[in-house]
């Protein structure tokens, strides 16, 4: 399921642009311990994780369970933190608003065994051509043309003998 936005712009793209939005789920434990979301260098999209929740799992152990982030600063270097430090008797999930970074982003449990998921969105960008926006719009305007109103009409009133 998607659902798509048109922005006049979105991190200083030029002209129209549009956003998709998937749901965005991943599960962190010992045995995966990490999760990377690589965008094809080819490929002219932005993509964007938002993340939401950050919860334990079934069968989580009595233990610290740490997630950290690893993604581009603003300077361009890559760098990691600590987001979510879960333990099953005192925050077994935390919401985490609506934390939003660039990919490449790698999330990794750094300490426990978890099972550990992290949901919320991915994001993708892309610039719409102005030959789009105007199919678009005349796609609008024959959907207006097409839909006519039928007049309303007055809801029928009963006697109150008829009804019994």
């Amino acid at each position: 399921m998607s659902f798509s936005d048109e922005e006049s712009s979105h991190d200083g793209l030029a002209g129209q642009a549009k956003m998709e939005r998937f749901l965005f789920s991943c599960e962190l434990s010992s045995k995966a311990p990490f999760y990377s979301v690589q965008p094809d260098e080819d490929d002219d999209l932005e993509h964007f994780i938002e993340f939401r929740t950050a919860c334990l799992g079934e069968g989580a152990q009595e233990e610290n369970n740490v997630v950290e982030v690893t993604a581009m600063n603003h300077q361009g270097k890559t760098t990691s933190v600590p987001f979510a430090n879960l333990h099953i008797g005192c925050l077994p999930m935390v919401s985490l608003g609506e934390f939003e970074l660039k990919a490449p982003v790698t999330v990794r449990l750094k300490a426990g065994s978890g099972p550990v998921i992290i949901s919320g969105l991915h994001l993708i960008v892309s610039e719409v051509d102005e030959s789009d926006l105007e199919e678009e719009e005349e796609e609008d305007e024959d959907n207006m043309e097409e839909e006519d109103l039928s007049p309303i009409k007055p809801a029928k009133k009963k006697n109150k003998q008829q009804a019994q």
